[in-house]
């Protein structure tokens, strides 16, 4: 054999060994795309339903806020009224009756004048947390509860 036919075949060799390496490789890239075309056909067969729910869901909210809009809107007029009506009837009603009070009050005070037998109230002490009461003021006041 001659130094042609030796090179010839090693070239027929090396290119047999790169053909079946690349067979190899066409052949898993083959099934890497058919599994993928799989996933890719159950996702969409999922997608699709679960969409259609996400669609229906959001028609429903946007129904339902549209209910609420209105529910607000009335409630809106309904406090705008009641306001209305409430300064209106404090305008008629408000400044007479506070005269009629009044006056009553004064009748009854004049009137009725202080009873005898009644006694005066003393007035509220304030307690301050803290704080001492001077030697004079205690001793006048513990005179003042026991009768003396």
């Amino acid at each position: 054999m001659s130094g042609g036919e030796v090179a010839g075949i090693l070239v027929a060799v090396f290119w047999a060994i790169l053909v079946s390496f690349l067979a190899v490789a066409l052949a898993r890239l083959a099934q890497t795309l058919k599994a993928t075309t799989k996933l890719v056909a159950d996702v969409t067969d999922q997608a699709v339903p679960l969409l259609a729910d996400a669609s229906t869901a959001v028609r429903s909210a946007q129904t339902q806020i549209d209910r609420v809009d209105a529910i607000a809107t009335d409630v809106q007029e309904v406090t705008s009224n009641a306001s209305a009506l409430s300064s209106t009837v404090a305008s008629t009603f408000g400044g007479p009756l506070v005269k009629v009070a009044a006056f009553g009050y004064g009748v009854r005070r004049a009137l009725g004048g202080r009873k005898e037998d009644v006694p005066v109230k003393s007035p509220r002490r304030t307690v301050i947390v803290g704080r001492t009461v001077p030697a004079a003021r205690r001793s006048k006041r513990n005179r003042g509860n026991t009768g003396q």
